[in-house]
């Protein structure tokens, strides 16, 4: 059974008794070994919480997490401080990395506030199944990873100075064996800073192999006047090549909501966020938070999605690319329309996979 595994394990199967082993890593036990927790010091004296973070030096890839397997990734938490100079946020300069089994490719490379719901470098809250961001900066994961040999996870800082109070705990199983359809997780990250009109832009592309499609979060800056989503979302798999063989019908509709998401409230046309376990709108804002304390609160709108297709995964044979148009209305016809996007795209499958575009550098990274 698959709880036997790691894998499957929920309300219904939570009686269940099982021969995997509980570990955790954390600062307090970097390498999740047993009875090795909690044993620095602090002014409190031996095991009174002497290493609960660390430093992320300028410049330093730290490695969070390298065990053997076989095991299973069940849920990582994370927080940073994430104002270190002038009102500045980090999110987008710390890059999140994980590879599995012997790859040298990460099979994860993203932005670690937007691996998190969490774009444009500002926190918000997110309340869905797989990914949960609570108040203040507490971000937490839980899909499932699983690894056959060995799973290493890293994190670059990429900002200008050192991060100081970055903490981390990662929760996992061993298990004895994995179920050969277990797929490996992936995740990608893409940014255009001006879309090119009338060309959809692209998600995700060049995915080879088997696998399944599990989510998208999008951070959208709208860069011109009225309404912004009228763009379809596109899955081209397995041979398809002009057209594709799902095809959304709105932006709005492809994460859950309708009709521009607005709401009349005090007289006033209003957009509403909100939050479900498998879609939401969590983020909306024409304040710049990341530099408000130094420019002032102008900013073009931003708009932060999420879609799980935990219920209704997008299944492939052979090969995947996602797209969405940019698209939008004026209240007497659609137009093309040129904004900033970001992306980050979620998906299980078979290793090996293909190799993954170029990561921006970090100042093409920070949001508008």
């Amino acid at each position: 059974m698959l709880h036997n595994q790691g894998l499957g394990f929920g309300l219904s199967t939570a009686p269940i008794m099982t021969n995997a082993k509980t570990r955790s890593i954390s600062a307090e036990n970097p390498k999740g070994e047993v009875g090795a927790g909690g044993k620095e010091a602090s002014n409190l004296g031996v095991g009174r919480k002497g290493r609960p973070c660390i430093t992320l030096q300028q410049g330093e890839t730290v490695t969070l997490m390298e065990v053997d397997g076989p095991g299973v990734i069940q849920h990582f938490w994370i927080t940073v401080t994430d104002r270190t100079d002038k009102g500045y946020f980090v999110l987008r300069d710390l890059v999140l990395r994980m590879y599995w089994d012997d790859e040298t490719e990460p099979s994860v490379e993203v932005p670690l506030g937007d691996f998190f719901c969490n774009g444009f470098g500002a926190r918000s809250i997110v309340n869905s199944l797989p990914i949960v961001v609570n108040p203040t900066g507490g971000m937490n994961c839980y899909f499932p990873m699983p690894f056959r040999k060995k799973a290493k996870i890293t994190v670059e800082n990429q900002h200008a100075k050192e991060i100081g109070g970055f903490f981390y705990q990662f929760n996992y199983t061993l298990v004895d064996e994995l179920p050969d359809e277990a797929g490996y997780f992936h995740a990608q990250w893409r940014r255009e800073n001006i879309t090119t009109a009338a060309k959809d832009f692209t998600i995700l592309d060049n995915v080879k192999g088997k696998g399944h499609y599990v989510g998208t979060y999008l951070a959208w800056a709208a860069l011109e006047r009225y309404w912004w989503g009228e763009g379809e979302i596109k899955f081209y798999m397995d041979g398809d090549e002009e057209w594709p063989t799902l095809c959304g019908t709105g932006t709005e509709d492809y994460f859950g909501g309708a009709w521009c998401f607005y709401e009349k409230r005090d007289g006033k046309i209003v957009e509403v966020p909100y939050n479900t376990p498998y879609l939401g709108y969590p983020y909306y804002s024409k304040t710049d938070t990341t530099r408000s304390e130094i420019f002032g609160e102008d900013s073009v709108p931003m708009h932060g999605l999420y879609r799980w297709h935990l219920m209704d995964p997008i299944r492939f044979e052979n090969e995947l690319k996602v797209t969405i148009q940019q698209m939008g209305h004026n209240s007497r016809a659609l137009f093309e329309r040129t904004d900033d996007v970001s992306s980050v795209a979620y998906w299980y499958q078979a290793e090996p996979h293909a190799a993954f575009p170029a990561l921006q550098p970090v100042e093409m990274r920070w949001p508008r």
